[in-house]
C-alpha cells in the first residue's frame, strides 16, 4: 500500500487533486447509491466498493527515474483515455469505469517459466520493496501527459518467476468479459487485447507494473487493478487490466499489429523520424496546452533505452 510523503512532492501538486477529488468523490458517491437501489446491490456490497474506492497507497517514494516535468491534473488523467475495452471515445472509459469491478482479481503467469502459477493482485502489489515506488513519467500517443504512477518494476516479478533460457519475449493479456468491459461488445479491435515486449525490453527498470497513480489505487479507466506502463513507447503498447502474463519463445502477435500492420508495428518506440501513414509523429500535444511541442526520441528517455536499439534499423522496425 503506497503513498507520495510531503517531501516527494509539491504543494502545488496536491491541492488541484483534493479540490477535485471532493467532487468526485461526491458524484461517485452518488453514483454508486443510484447504480445500487437500481440493479439490487445490498448495502454491504455498497459499502465494500466504496471504501475500496477511497483507497490510498501508502509507503512509497519517488523514484529516481522520475522525470521533473509537472504532472497532468488527475482530472485529466482519469477524464482522457484510451481504453477501447470500455468505449472508444476518449470520454467513454470515466464513462463506463463503474462496470470494470476489479476484485476478485488474479494473475496468471505461464510459459516458459520455472515457476508458473497464479498471483492474486494483492500479492503482486506485494512484490517489490516500498522504496522507489513513484514514477512521475511521460506517456504519449499522439497527445501525451505525465502522469504519477504508482508500481513498481516488472523485472521484480521475473526474478521470482525464474524463466528459461528459451523465453525470449513476454506476451500479456487483458481482461475478456464484455459485461464488465462493455466497449467488447463492438469488433473494433480482436478481443482479449495482447500485448508483448522482448525480455530485455521488459527487464529494464523504467518498465512497470502500475498499480495507482497520484498516491491513489488506480482507477477502473486507467487500467484497474493492475497495469503495463513502458514510457519510451507509444501508449497502446502499456496494456491495461493484465490477466495473464506468459512467458514465449517467439514474437507475440500483438492486437494492433495484426488490425494494421501498415501503421503498427511490434516495437512501436516512439520515434518522431516515422511518420504514421496517416499523420506526422514529428510533434505532440500535451493535453493542457495549446501549442504542439516536438516529440522526442524514445519519448525523452533516450539516454535510458537506446542501447536496447543498438544496430536495429528504427525506420524498419517501427
Amino acid at each position: 500500500m503506497l503513498i507520495k510523503k510531503p517531501d516527494d512532492i509539491d504543494s502545488s501538486e496536491i491541492t488541484p487533486k483534493n479540490l477535485y477529488l471532493k467532487r468526485r468523490d461526491f458524484i461517485k458517491g452518488a453514483s454508486l447509491i443510484t447504480a445500487a437501489i437500481a440493479s439490487g446491490v445490498g448495502l454491504a456490497e455498497l459499502s465494500s466498493t466504496s471504501a475500496r474506492a477511497a483507497t490510498t497507497l501508502s509507503g512509497g517514494r519517488k523514484s529516481s527515474l522520475s522525470t521533473d516535468e509537472p504532472p497532468n491534473s488527475y482530472k485529466d488523467i482519469t477524464n482522457y483515455n484510451n481504453f477501447y475495452e470500455l468505449g472508444s471515445d476518449k470520454s467513454d472509459p470515466a464513462r463506463n469505469a463503474k462496470y470494470l469491478t476489479t476484485r476478485p482479481w488474479t494473475v496468471a503467469v505461464e510459459g516458459e517459466v520455472k515457476k508458473p502459477r497464479v498471483y492474486d493482485v494483492d500479492e503482486l502489489m506485494k512484490i517489490s520493496p516500498l522504496e522507489d515506488r513513484i514514477y512521475r513519467l511521460r506517456c504519449v500517443e499522439a497527445w501525451s501527459m505525465v502522469i504519477p504512477w504508482v508500481g513498481f518494476p516488472l523485472s521484480a516479478l521475473i526474478k521470482q518467476l525464474d524463466p528459461g533460457s528459451s523465453a525470449k519475449y513476454v506476451e500479456f493479456r487483458t481482461l475478456y468479459d464484455p459485461k464488465r468491459m462493455p466497449g467488447q461488445n463492438r469488433g473494433v479491435l480482436e478481443w482479449p487485447y495482447v500485448e508483448g515486449l522482448r525480455m530485455d525490453e521488459a527487464m529494464h527498470p523504467l518498465t512497470i507494473l502500475a498499480v495507482g497513480l497520484y498516491g491513489d489505487v488506480l482507477p477502473s479507466q486507467n487500467g484497474a487493478p493492475i497495469r503495463l506502463v513502458v514510457p519510451w513507447k507509444y501508449g497502446f503498447k502499456s496494456i491495461k487490466s493484465i490477466v495473464k502474463i506468459r512467458f514465449v519463445e517467439k514474437q507475440p502477435s500483438t492486437t494492433w499489429s495484426k488490425m494494421a500492420p501498415e501503421e503498427y508495428g511490434f516495437y512501436s518506440n516512439v520515434n518522431p523520424e516515422v511518420d504514421h501513414p496517416r499523420w506526422s509523429q514529428a510533434r505532440e500535444r500535451r493535453i493542457g496546452e495549446f501549442f504542439k511541442r516536438e516529440t522526442l526520441m524514445f519519448n525523452g528517455y533516450a539516454n535510458q533505452v537506446a542501447q536496447l536499439y543498438q544496430g536495429m534499423d528504427l525506420k524498419k522496425y517501427y
